[in-house]
């Protein structure tokens, strides 16, 4: 009885490491063994088969430890992916819904900002920088034209201060593209960033305070640092009544893509009465009664340029000149319509509801003057003028730019502009 327990031992051993490994059809070998023989010396001197088996057992054993610390280093490996990836997840936000250029009610962007991610939002920065860095070169040629000692020291100040958050910023950068870091570091670096910049913005503003008693009212322009939809002025008055009208304006970005929405006019029950906008991949348009047409116009280069758009009511003709030079025109553009009166005229921002509902994706971003409304078709003469700062040339009748007759919100500024005068 012990003899036959033993052989079926033996069997259940080659039983179980045959078992680790498919040999296709296998016939299994039963042996007696005396009891006082060891069953795996017994299992050694058997030739053949068994041999056979207990070295595949062997390099399966050993395969299966490979695969085990294999396993383990992937397993440190998805981790490891896997924080990476929470943290960039954590960092980045919702990409602004796609949409047409109106929008359905609830839908308003309250991001603000949505370039949010760290190394575009110090980007923008940067641009920031340099903005405040041209109107310290402003106050600079104001201080020398005036003999302003005071405002000179301060511009010094200032300049070495804007040079060393320019350091900063770069440095931030640089560490961003070297290794991320987490969100909170991010967050904290930024808002120090912008604090320091808002309270630079804050000084230069109170130095050109002092250059306004002495300037024209209309030697003024509105600049747009930022793509957000918090960032905008407003006119005080409203438009009234129009069958034909002519509007310019002095404009200078570089925005990408698309430099936005330098204006907008909207009336109860229509968002669209009156708008500029180039949105998106789209070429510059001029919207009336939500009717389109599309515009010859390239100016996102960074210089300023001089525009207007002609319209009369009558067949919906309109004529588009940049620079003083006709670049384009057209009909059937909201025939027999006339402009509304009783609305809002925003610049900076296109406006899905009377006075709001701003999208920061259509937000104006660069630098805006001189924008003057005209009841009447202009002609080419009186355009040409104005784009060559001729004595000549008059300002609107309807609208004429006037810093008394603008409000700025959000971070939107006024400071010293002179058409003709500028640098590109």
């Amino acid at each position: 009885m012990e003899r036959v327990s033993r052989t079926l031992l033996l069997l259940s051993l080659t039983l179980l490491h045959g078992s680790t490994q498919d040999f296709g059809q296998t016939q299994f070998i039963c042996t007696s063994v005396p009891k006082d023989v060891d069953l795996c010396a017994a299992s050694m001197q058997n030739s053949g088969p068994a041999e056979d088996l207990k070295t595949t057992v062997m390099q399966l054993r050993e395969t299966v430890l490979q695969q085990k610390e294999t396993i383990m280093n992937q397993k440190e490996t998805i981790r490891e992916l896997t924080s990476k990836l929470n943290r960039c997840e954590s960092q980045s936000l919702p990409e602004p819904g796609a949409g047409g250029r109106r929008k359905e009610p609830g839908s308003k962007n309250t991001m603000g900002d949505v370039s949010r991610g760290p190394t575009d939002t110090l980007a923008q920065l940067g641009q920031t920088l340099q903005t405040l860095k041209q109107r310290l070169e402003n106050l600079e040629q104001y201080s020398r034209s005036n003999g302003s000692v005071q405002a000179n020291s301060l511009k010094d100040l200032l300049q070495n201060k804007i040079e060393d958050m320019e350091k900063q910023v770069l440095s931030r950068v640089n560490t961003l593209e070297e290794s991320r870091q987490g969100q909170h570091n991010d967050t904290d670096q930024r808002n120090r960033v912008e604090s320091t910049l808002t309270s630079l913005h804050q000084r230069i503003t109170d130095l050109e305070k002092g250059q306004k008693s002495n300037r024209p009212l209309d030697k003024f322009q509105l600049t747009f640092p930022l793509r957000t939809n918090y960032m905008y002025a407003k006119v005080k008055k409203s438009l009234p009544e129009m069958y034909a009208f002519t509007l310019c304006m002095w404009i200078k970005s570089n925005a990408s893509p698309g430099v936005g929405t330098p204006f907008s006019y909207a009336v109860p029950g229509q968002a669209n009465e009156l708008v500029l906008i180039e949105w998106g991949n789209n070429p510059m348009e001029i919207l009336i009664n939500d009717k389109v047409a599309k515009l010859p116009f390239l100016i996102n280069d960074g210089k300023w340029h001089h525009i207007c758009v002609t319209w009369t009511t009558r067949d919906g003709v309109w004529e588009a000149f940049q620079d003083g030079v006709q670049r384009g025109t057209g009909e059937n553009l909201a025939p027999y319509h006339p402009i509304k009166p009783h609305g809002v005229l925003i610049l900076g921002q296109e406006q899905d509801t009377l006075g709001g509902g701003f999208d920061a994706t259509q937000a104006f971003v660069g630098e805006l003057a001189n924008f003057n409304v005209w009841d009447r078709k202009l002609t080419t003469g009186e355009i040409y003028n104005l784009a060559t700062c001729n004595s000549r040339a008059q300002a609107g009748n309807v609208f004429s730019w006037s810093e008394t007759s603008i409000e700025v919100f959000g971070g939107a500024t006024k400071w010293t502009f002179e058409p003709c005068r500028q640098p590109n």
